[in-house]
């Protein structure tokens, strides 16, 4: 009877361990679990990426077709390599740039979640904003190191299109971009990307952190109660917020998406360099309003997709990841 009590007592996570902060973590292994965990994470929903973004760059005829009749327009003509182009540069070029990542994201919350520990406010609130900030800084400094490499990749997945440019890899991109814009041309889209993508990220982590304590709460589960989850809820729960997180971020950044993905691919605006006005100019007359939409349903799968398996993934290295005192 003991042995069983014993077993079940394992079996069971206090609701402190599903916040596991960054004292918590042996850094190296989580960075070596996170390298391999998010490349196969990174894997599964590539192929939505790619549909989004032919659909969001090419004619009208691609554009305004579903995304499933775009997805097997690629496999006729490409194969299984072209819902996966792009992949292996993103995802070989994606390792540094999660290190940093990862660590500003932990980091600042930690720093976040002890100077709010004295502030008069409920402790959803706490956490939301804690995640949320920390979410924003995070992204904030990624981009620098992640948007030159979306250039590269978005070059790249719309090789094939009638007014691409060909690249034989992801060096002669960044080469030929260089030589015909200069070293600002691997940043086309920054501005856009850090007004837009810092405020977006600091909802989904704000909205993550304070959907996942109401989740608890609503379920019985307290700080100071015997009352412990599994890990298969724990899993559950966490999944639920992030898919939540993530189709609330898909339906208020797609326009903001389809606009830097758009000024970051296409070079055929006439000899001025392009810009944010005058790509916005050519989706209106292209489509309307519609227009900042293209794409909007491989890109709602997309952040669906990638905030549940992000979050699940994350959380679970962070598991593997518990110093063993």
């Amino acid at each position: 009877m003991a042995l069983e009590t014993e077993s079940v007592t394992r079996d069971k996570l206090s609701l402190a361990d599903t916040e596991i902060d960054w004292a918590r973590l042996d850094k190296t292994r989580f960075h070596v679990i996170g390298a391999v965990l998010f490349t196969v994470q990174q894997a599964l929903i590539h192929p939505t990426a790619v549909v989004k973004t032919r659909m969001q760059v090419a004619d009208s005829r691609l554009a305004h077709m579903p995304g499933m009749v775009v997805f097997k327009d690629i496999l006729r003509n490409d194969g299984i390599p072209g819902v996966f182009r792009g992949f292996g540069t993103s995802a070989i070029g994606s390792l540094p740039g999660r290190v940093l990542a990862l660590t500003s994201l932990e980091m600042s919350k930690d720093m976040m979640l002890k100077y709010t520990q004295g502030l008069n406010m409920p402790e959803t609130t706490r956490i939301g904003v804690a995640n949320g900030v920390a979410g924003m800084f995070s992204s904030l400094i990624s981009s620098l190191y992640f948007v030159p490499l979306e250039v590269i990749c978005q070059r790249l997945i719309v090789q094939g299109l009638p007014g691409a440019t060909f690249y034989i890899d992801p060096f002669d991109v960044a080469r030929k971009v260089i030589k015909a814009e200069g070293f600002r041309g691997l940043y086309r889209g920054f501005g856009l990307t850090a007004l837009t993508n810092s405020p977006a990220v600091a909802l989904w982590w704000g909205a993550y952190g304070a959907a996942q304590r109401i989740i608890w709460r609503s379920l019985g589960y307290r700080d100071d109660s015997e009352k412990k989850p599994s890990h298969m809820e724990m899993m559950a729960v966490q999944a639920t917020a992030g898919m939540v997180a993530g189709a609330c971020s898909s339906v208020i950044t797609t326009p903001i998406d389809t606009v830097k993905t758009r000024l970051q691919v296409i070079d055929d605006y006439g000899v001025a360099r392009p810009s944010v006005l005058k790509t916005t100019k050519i989706l209106l007359k292209e489509d309307g309003w519609w227009g900042f939409y293209r794409g909007f349903g491989p890109r709602f799968l997309n952040m669906s997709l990638y905030g549940t398996t992000m979050i699940v993934t994350y959380e679970l290295i962070k598991r593997l990841s518990i110093k063993h005192i």
